[in-house]
Parts: C-alpha cells; sequence; structure tokens
C-alpha cells in the first residue's frame, strides 16, 4: 500500500486578452476497493467557481468558467491518493476457445468492445490478436498478457512519433509511439477478440534510481502522467495491462479517469473567446503523502513541463 501527493498544474499562456473561457477537467484520482482519493482540491487563477458531476463512466467531472479578459489560465489540482495493491491477472481461468460462451455476460460492456476513432479495428490488429492468441496457452487471462508483451516488444516508446490526434494507424505505420498510443494498440487488439477494455488515464510514480533496473521506467514514466489499458475477463473482473512496460500494473500506477479511448478522459478540455494565440505548459508533481505519524516513506520525485501539443489538437480550441 503506497500513499501519493500529486500536484498537476496545467498553465495557459495567450498573446493577448481572451475572454469566455468555459472550461472541465477529469482530474480527481477515481476511488475503488484498490484506490482512495483521501483529498482533492482545484484551484484557478483567475479564480473561478467550479461544479462537479459524474460522467457515465463514474469519472468526476469538475467544470469552471472565467468570463472576463484574462491572459493567462492557471488550473492546479492537488490529490491524496492510498493505493493498494491492484488485482491480479489469474493464470489460467477461462479457456479462450470457450469466450463465446459468455457472450450474455459481455453484452453489458458493448460500448467497450466496439472500434473507435482512436483504436479502429485493422486488419494488421487482427493479425496481431492472431500472434497473441498463440502465444495464449488458450486462455483468456494468457491472451491478455501475450497481447501487452507485444504491443511492448514490437513498436518502440518514442516521444514525438505521433501526436495527440493519432490513431493505431499513424503508430503501426512508424512502429513508434507512446504510451496513449500503446493503450490504443492494445485496446484495438484485446476487443477484436471479443474482450471489453477500456482506456486508463492517470500517473506511474517514477521508481528511486537505487533500485535495480529502474532506468528504463524512469525514462518511461518521467513526465507521471501515463496511460495504459483495462481488460475485462468473464467471472474475475477488470485487470490493469501497461503495454508501455509490458507488465501489469502495480502500486506505481494511480487511476484518475476511464474510457472507451483518450477522447473520454481528457484532463484538460475547453474553449475561449478570442483571436489570441496560446502556450501551454503542464507540470506534474509526486511525493509521497505524509502517514498518519507524519513520516514519508517514499522517495520524493518531480516531472519536468512536457512541451506545448502540436496545434492540430490544442486542450483549448478557439471559438
Amino acid at each position: 500500500m503506497n500513499r501519493y501527493r500529486l500536484l498537476h498544474i496545467t498553465e495557459f499562456t495567450y498573446d493577448g486578452p481572451v475572454s469566455e473561457s468555459y472550461n472541465e477537467v477529469r482530474l480527481r484520482p477515481r476511488q475503488d476497493e484498490t484506490q482512495t482519493c483521501l483529498s482533492f482540491r482545484l484551484s484557478t487563477d483567475p479564480a473561478a467557481q467550479t461544479s462537479a458531476y459524474q460522467d457515465p463512466f463514474g469519472n468526476w467531472v469538475h467544470r469552471f468558467n472565467v468570463l472576463p479578459q484574462h491572459r493567462h489560465l492557471r488550473v492546479e489540482a492537488d490529490s491524496v491518493v492510498l493505493v493498494d495493491e491492484p488485482h491480479r491477472l489469474p493464470e489460467d481461468g477461462i479457456a479462450l476457445h470457450n469466450l463465446e460462451d459468455h457472450a450474455d455476460s459481455l453484452d453489458e460492456f458493448y460500448d467497450l468492445m466496439c472500434p473507435t476513432v482512436y483504436a479502429p479495428h485493422l486488419a494488421p490488429v487482427a493479425d496481431l490478436a492472431a500472434e497473441a492468441e498463440r502465444a495464449s496457452g488458450d486462455s483468456v487471462a494468457g491472451f491478455a498478457r501475450a497481447a501487452t508483451a507485444l504491443v511492448h516488444t514490437q513498436f518502440r516508446y518514442e516521444k514525438g512519433a505521433t501526436h495527440v490526434q493519432s490513431s493505431i494507424e499513424d503508430v503501426l505505420g512508424t512502429r513508434a509511439g507512446v504510451c496513449q498510443d500503446f493503450s490504443h494498440l492494445l485496446l484495438a487488439t484485446l476487443r477484436v477478440r471479443g474482450l471489453p477494455a477500456r482506456y486508463v488515464s492517470g500517473y506511474l510514480m517514477p521508481k528511486s534510481t537505487a533500485e535495480p533496473g529502474a532506468g528504463a521506467a524512469e525514462i518511461i514514466g518521467g513526465q507521471a502522467s501515463h496511460a495504459w489499458a483495462e481488460v475485462y475477463l468473464p467471472g474475475e473482473g477488470w485487470f490493469g495491462l501497461d503495454p508501455t512496460l509490458g507488465q501489469p500494473v502495480d502500486l506505481r500506477h494511480v487511476r484518475v479517469a476511464y474510457g472507451r479511448d483518450y477522447g473520454d478522459v481528457a484532463p484538460v478540455r475547453g474553449v475561449y473567446k478570442g483571436h489570441a494565440g496560446q502556450r501551454l505548459s503542464v507540470d506534474v508533481r509526486v511525493r509521497p503523502a505524509l502517514d498518519e505519524e507524519g513520516r514519508e516513506h517514499l522517495q520524493e520525485t518531480s516531472a519536468g513541463p512536457m512541451q506545448p501539443p502540436p496545434a492540430e489538437e490544442p486542450p483549448q480550441q478557439q471559438q
């Protein structure tokens, strides 16, 4: 069980005055039997009143408006989260060739089995699913595990290889991408085989540099913001899979939002009135939260600012 404090800061700087900014954010960590959001505070500058509701996936959505003219917008989300051991994939379980016998129970998750804009069902995805099936040992859990490993080994992590609008078609062409792309590719592979799968946005806590093997994970998770997938196994429940790391999720993964793909879980989305351009910076800071006795048990880590997104898809679109 690990306790973390997360500070997620998003800043927009405009090169001229803008007004009537309407925004929604999905930044509050989820809460269930394996994760507890102990506290959450959202603040903005300019200051604005916020309202909140839960979307159809159970994600917390906070809305706020900044109507007067302004030249910058800062959104700060401060959370304390307690993470317990995630559910582990079974070693065997349901046979893959018997999956169709569970069609009635899977109908509940129909929306999480369909192709989406980010994760279409393409011929190369079917080929990847066939390869995963051959390595599955004829179990549903084995298929999910094999598909995760294939995405990890056959595609390289490369910043800048794709952009926020990229679908898996781009990744299949370049054989490179980032965690968002690998999550979409794994989603499509699982869905092609008839398994419900959902996109997860959240954070990956960097390992201590003193731990053996920390190097690769530090590079991949260095920005802290992360994405992965969850698969539903009939009769077993949901299980997290991280194709960027090529393994199931662990205590370092903090979940924020679920969706069919990235389009359902964008951390910040909004519009504003004006013709000014904008510059975006994101800073995610992670440190251990104090326990009841005021002690810290984990090494403090910090993520540097991310590069601004490409002009094709800024987090806020002008009206």
